[in-house]
């Protein structure tokens, strides 16, 4: 059976994390600061089944403006979001961010809660923020998708959640299992007697108790002692799926979020990134080349300098070839999603798709590096493959 992730979005205390508890029956809010503030500060994970038994993993994301950074570690490798917006409040501020984020990583199924319906008495106020949300999403991946009306205190609107879930996991194509294994790293801690164990969501490949893995940047080797899949012992882990790897050989002082899990040898940790940026158009200053930046993918957050590529500024709204250059190593492939926060004050500015993750330095003069990154945006895995054998520096095998 496939396996399907959920993703909750929004603003914080507009009941995210009370409507999984209804839905679930378990909290995701763990930690002692959480409860004694009241607030999702981490990332929380929990999982039902639907009626025909397939069991679904969710994760529960933060709302504050200040932990965008694990939001944007949680949304990496979801199927589907929910996008929560309560009904006394309706659209605000992390509504908007949030939902840039699923949009730019990539995110193409969802729908929308409208929560804490209980606590509004006027019809007239609730088909309003119905209007505002429509025109809210008008244009993007949720333009027609359902507003659910739910209540996590009556009950309210929970059935038709469930369906449309069920709905929606029936329409997500099944992950390859071909290629080699990775899990970006969201969290890290040990267990007493077992040793280091690590989660995340597995984006591709096949994983087996007993088998070798690497974990990047760093490339420390480990052996897989033990997983789990929902706090079941499985043999083996698959892509689509939320686990927890019990490794050996690696001590959990030396990992971290943001490290990626995966098969001995299949990356490559670079400096450098090439990609395809898209510029938000709400974004009140054009960017500037060379400006530094907050750099995200898979759960890694790495500062860096944004090289634009044959342009001096990009306005708002407007898109175009990059290059990252990065203060840290991280271990990416093409085809990845990433996020752009501005450096001071924190604000998601944009994002897109990585075209290269292990190019040479641009230069402002260096060919016609348009075109190259354009044929691998627009052509086939062997366009790109061509063009990394033209690119190769013949020095480096003399």
């Amino acid at each position: 059976m496939k396996q399907i992730i959920l993703g909750t979005a929004g603003h914080i205390d507009h009941g995210k994390t009370s409507l999984i508890k209804a839905l679930t029956n378990i909290d995701t809010d763990r930690l002692k600061e959480e409860k004694a503030r009241g607030i999702t500060i981490e990332l929380g994970f929990a999982s039902f089944k639907l009626p025909d038994g397939q069991i679904v993993g969710i994760v529960d994301v933060p709302g504050h403006e200040r932990f965008v950074k694990h939001m944007v570690a949680g949304v990496t490798g979801i199927d589907i979001v929910a996008l929560v917006i309560a009904a006394d409040e309706g659209i605000m501020p992390q509504t908007r961010e949030h939902f840039h984020i699923c949009d730019l990583l990539g995110v193409k199924s969802g729908f929308i809660i409208l929560s804490k319906i209980d606590m509004v008495d006027d019809p007239d106020w609730i088909d309003l923020v119905k209007e505002d949300i429509s025109e809210f999403v008008s244009g993007s991946f949720l333009e027609g998708e359902p507003v659910i009306p739910v209540s996590s205190i009556t009950g309210e609107g929970l059935d038709m959640v469930k369906e449309e879930i069920a709905k929606k996991a029936g329409a997500i194509k099944e992950r390859s299992h071909e290629g080699p294994f990775r899990l970006p790293i969201d969290r890290v801690f040990t267990i007493k007697g077992f040793g280091t164990v690590v989660t995340g969501s597995a984006q591709s490949g096949v994983i087996t108790e007993g088998g070798q893995v690497m974990i990047y940047p760093p490339e420390f080797q480990a052996r897989i002692r033990g997983l789990q899949v929902h706090g079941e012992a499985v043999k083996m882990v698959t892509a689509g799926q939320r686990t927890a790897i019990n490794i050996q050989g690696v001590e959990r002082d030396k990992i971290e979020r943001g490290f990626v899990l995966a098969t001995p040898g299949s990356m490559q940790p670079n400096f450098m990134i090439d990609g395809f940026m898209r510029y938000l158009p709400d974004v009140q200053k054009p960017l500037l080349n060379r400006v530094r930046v907050r750099f995200y993918t898979g759960t890694c957050e790495v500062l860096c300098n944004v090289i634009l590529i044959n342009q001096e500024k990009m306005m708002p709204g407007e898109s175009g070839f990059v290059q990252f250059r990065l203060e840290e190593p991280v271990a990416t492939l093409m085809g990845d999603r990433f996020v752009i926060r501005s450096y001071s004050p924190v604000d998601t500015i944009g994002g897109g798709e990585i075209l290269n993750s292990s190019p040479r330095k641009h230069k402002r003069r260096y060919g016609d590096v348009t075109a190259s990154l354009e044929a691998i945006k627009k052509g086939s895995l062997d366009d790109a493959i061509v063009f990394h054998i033209n690119d190769m520096d013949i020095k480096e095998f003399l």
